[in-house]
């Protein structure tokens, strides 16, 4: 798998001293990046920072369908070990939460799931045992396959945002954009029919259970920017299916396998992916539970007005599941 080049938008030192000055501000009145208190006047400081920190932070411009922030410092001993489990991060690395609320506010709206992590609008993504094979963020020993973020969903995030606390080991992120890839007309347009749903993933168990019939959701979809996407292989169930659609789907599965690249992140690289035109998944490796393992922080971010989906997805029940919003 290619690690070619990768937009990145470095961060100067102003930028840089500015918004963790922001942070360790607001963690100092209100004490816990969870705390409700705290949401409500990230947009107030959000809006009030600098023209250099807005145009990192711009939207995606290339292809690419994402970009990378660099300049974070990261101190690695000051951090504490990684958890074993999102449970049990605490306040671990708030300071770092409240950056990524920062940064994904002047990028849009962020947003929580009613029933993922607590309702958290940021989540700590680590390896956990018993989890090494699941297709979640959990994982370790599996390829994470390529997929959108809680395609499942009406209301998932436009913009996945991946702030990177720990990964001595170079564990790789893996991201394909559907602007890369080569389809002829016909697989285009046998995709585009809701044809298969996509089922909730293993992070989701209440709407796992949920009784409505799954809708029939298109695959791809040509917005009025380009193509995009919606794809999760893993829960969707392609038996079902006619075997000319199979194979179209097949050729998708491989061209996002042909352009795929390598995204190895680094302590304080925030990863911003556009969740309509990039799949990404994670390279397999072998965690250590020791609190050295890969640590990032994830955050989801909604663009109002954005028009990259069917207008379709409105009827749709999302198995019962709720995307909230930080603030109105």
């Amino acid at each position: 798998m290619p690690t070619g080049a990768i937009p990145v938008r470095p961060l100067s030192s102003v930028a840089v001293a500015e918004l963790i000055t922001a942070a360790q501000t607001l963690l100092s009145t209100v004490g816990s990046s969870a705390d409700p208190a705290l949401l409500a006047q990230v947009p107030h400081v959000a809006a009030s920072l600098s023209g250099d920190i807005r145009h990192a932070c711009r939207p995606v411009d290339t292809d690419d369908g994402l970009f990378v922030l660099r300049g974070l410092p990261v101190d690695d001993e000051e951090l504490g070990p990684t958890p074993h489990h999102w449970s049990g991060a605490g306040n671990a690395g708030a300071l770092y939460d409240v950056v990524l609320l920062l940064v994904s506010a002047v990028m849009g709206t962020p947003l929580s799931w009613e029933g993922q992590q607590d309702g958290r609008f940021v989540h700590n993504i680590v390896p956990s045992a018993g989890h090494e094979e699941e297709q979640t963020g959990a994982s370790s020993s599996v390829l994470l396959s390529p997929h959108t973020e809680d395609a499942f969903h009406p209301g998932r995030a436009h913009l996945l945002v991946l702030g990177c606390l720990r990964n001595h080991d170079s564990v790789a992120t893996t991201a394909a954009s559907i602007r890369r890839v080569e389809l002829n007309a016909g697989d285009v347009e046998l995709l585009s029919l809701p044809t298969l749903p996509i089922l909730p993933d293993d992070a989701y168990a209440e709407a796992r259970s949920y009784q409505g019939e799954p809708p029939s959701v298109p695959t791809l979809w040509a917005s009025e920017e380009g193509l995009t996407l919606r794809f999760d292989p893993a829960y969707t169930p392609l038996e079902k299916a006619s075997e000319e659609h199979r194979e179209a789907y097949g050729r998708l599965e491989a061209e996002l396998s042909r352009v795929s690249v390598a995204v190895a992140l680094t302590p304080g690289d925030v990863l911003v992916v556009d969740n309509d035109l990039v799949v990404h998944g994670r390279v397999p490796f072998q965690a250590r539970y020791d609190g050295t393992d890969r640590w990032l922080k994830r955050s989801s971010v909604r663009v109002p007005g954005r028009r990259t989906r069917p207008p379709a997805e409105r009827l749709e029940h999302g198995y019962g599941q709720s995307a909230v919003a930080a603030y109105r």
